[in-house]
């Protein structure tokens, strides 16, 4: 009897245990991969205003298009990414802007995807109400907050704004600001001047892209490519905050960091370098809102007592909306095993000046890569203002022009004499 008890006792015991592996494993791991590396995750936002009515899409209407696209893209969406989709614009179809602009549901929840329950979710879209795509991007913000994985905004839209005066374009830059690496992409369906103006302006403020979109191939292309992207290998940013002096700057080891840069402001990052290594460096600033034409910017490695090592500086007129810089400073080999690591400090300036009624708060995104490798084998020759061993060739070059130059003058001396002889 006894042992009959026993044996029930550990029946029991093993399909409890059973069960509790079947059922809380697959919550604590939901925002993880089966390697244990964190999801990525990646948000759809659909404008389902009335505009998407249009008929101007290989012969059909602009849901229609959109549609077939999002069924196209959850049949090819990877196993590993979490996939939601946000609605703007999907179900009040009146004149009340105050209700309009707060038109935006979670269509569905971002997570593991069920392809049909997407699908049949999808497939209820009516085109509807007004265009909040500012509120809809501080939505799915909040949706994909948490974690480390890649985090991802489709935007897929046919028109701008009508929510004013809550810019999308301030909202992109807010959500930079929060250094959370969210990046926000954008479609233009079939778009006109100022819809292209603003989806490219909230795009450029998170690092994204912007595409202009007139045909259901191109759609369903471009949003299945991004989706593929948020699953690819990345490597996330480490938000920093740089100082006004090297003694107080942040020591950084190698990596990607962000940070923000006040116009015209400096800033200072500190790295060791041990005898024989390498520091690579290289800063991009972005111009995230109108600035005026000719700005520049410095990167400067100095030591902590103030001698200038190495410089890289670049210009630019207007015509881009980023500018970077780099620089390399190799420390040479040292004949002491005990040499202590030397601080190199490197500034950050930047020369941008805020078209008149710019906002210059928060500051302009600044992206620092940092890398310290082993050094060459004659860091001198790197050092040579980065001629490195091409020294040799450009010696060729002057002897050979300056040869050259001779033989010229020679032959044209020549040519005169004989002129004046006949």
């Amino acid at each position: 009897m006894i042992t009959r008890k026993r044996l029930a006792a550990g029946v029991c015991a093993l399909l409890a245990a059973l069960t509790a592996g079947l059922a809380f494993p697959a919550g604590a791991v939901a925002d993880e991969e089966p390697d244990g590396k964190p999801a990525p995750k990646v948000e759809l936002v659909l404008d389902v205003s009335g505009s998407m009515r249009t008929r101007d899409i290989d012969g059909g209407s602009r849901m229609a298009a959109a549609k077939q696209a999002f069924n196209e893209v959850l049949d090819a969406t990877p196993k590993e990414v979490q996939l939601g989709i946000r609605t703007l614009g999907a179900n009040y179809p009146g004149d009340d802007r105050l209700t309009g602009c707060k038109d935006t549901e979670l269509l569905y929840p971002v997570g593991p995807l069920d392809r049909t329950e997407a699908k049949t979710a999808v497939a209820t879209l009516v085109p509807t109400g007004w265009t909040p795509i500012g509120p809809a991007l501080q939505k799915a913000a909040a949706d994909l907050k948490g974690g480390d994985g890649t985090r991802r905004i489709v935007l897929i839209s046919d028109g701008e704004d009508t929510c004013q005066p809550l810019d999308p374009c301030e909202v992109a830059r807010e959500i930079a600001a929060q250094g959370i690496g969210l990046t926000i992409d954008t479609l233009g369906l079939v778009p006109d001047a100022k819809t292209r103006d603003q989806l490219s302006c909230i795009a450029d403020a998170t690092g994204g892209t912007y595409t202009s979109v007139r045909h259901k191939k191109e759609l369903t292309d471009r949003v299945g490519q991004l989706v593929d992207r948020a699953a690819d290998p990345v490597v996330t940013p480490v938000a920093t905050q740089g100082a006004t002096e090297c003694s107080k700057a942040p020591e950084l080891t190698s990596g990607l960091y962000t940070d923000r840069q006040e116009f015209g402001q400096q800033r200072w990052y500190r790295v060791q370098v041990e005898p024989g290594q390498e520091l690579r460096a290289s800063v991009s600033v972005a111009d995230d809102r109108a600035v005026r034409p000719d700005y520049g910017v410095l990167l400067r490695a100095v030591t902590v007592h103030g001698r200038e090592i190495v410089r890289g500086e670049a210009a630019g007129t207007g015509r881009t909306d980023m500018i970077s810089t780099g620089l390399r400073y190799p420390r040479p080999e040292s004949d002491d095993d005990n040499a202590s690591p030397e601080t190199v400090c490197l500034q950050v300036t930047n020369s941008f000046t805020a078209a008149p009624g710019v906002k210059t708060t928060p500051g302009l995104p600044l992206e620092l890569t940092v890398d310290v490798v082993d050094g060459p084998d004659r860091a001198s020759d790197v050092a040579a203002f980065g001629l490195g061993r091409g020294w040799w060739l450009l010696g060729v070059l002057v002897v050979v022009g300056f040869l050259a130059g001779l033989v010229c003058g020679w032959l044209s001396r020549w040519r005169i004499a004989v002129w004046r002889t006949n």
